[in-house]
């Protein structure tokens, strides 16, 4: 499970793109995705479900979950996604305006079952705390030498 320092939510929803792994340079593996969540309304006058637009939410997985998303999932794949909804603020370097951005910390992630079959395999158990979203700026897309995996 996640920290518990956001709100807690739930997605479930499609890849927009292949998850994109990266290394901080302590050796972290933290993956970014973004997923696509199509609302639908019931329209009681016609008795069927409408489109109601797409929302799309930027993700982050750390250590060995970002390993196993990238290894395991691509673009258009449905998934879901369970972990904290937090709010990342920052102050726009061009224009000096404060930015916000509303951003999801998995805590687990998997392929939607009812869209797909899936073979599990289990991998070793790391544990530890995420980084802050600036680990991600500095992060490599290669583990560095000598870095354990699973290492913060």
């Amino acid at each position: 499970m996640s920290s518990s320092n956001g709100t807690p939510i739930t997605l479930v929803g499609n890849l927009t793109d292949d998850p994109e792994l990266r290394f901080t340079p302590s050796g972290a593996a933290v993956a970014k995705f973004s997923v696509a969540v199509n609302r639908r309304t019931y329209d009681a006058q016609s008795g069927e479900w409408k489109d109601a637009g797409t929302d799309f939410h930027r993700v982050s997985a750390w250590r060995s979950l970002a390993e196993n998303v990238a290894a395991t999932l691509a673009k258009g794949m449905r998934v879901v996604v369970v972990g904290d909804l937090r709010q990342r603020t920052w102050t726009d370097e061009k224009t000096s305006e404060k930015r916000s951005a509303w951003e999801v910390d998995a805590s687990a992630v998997g392929p939607d079952l009812a869209f797909a079959t899936a073979t599990v395999s289990k991998t070793a158990r790391t544990s530890g705390a995420a980084p802050g979203d600036e680990a991600w700026e500095t992060a490599s897309r290669t583990r560095p030498a000598g870095a354990p995996a699973g290492a913060r």
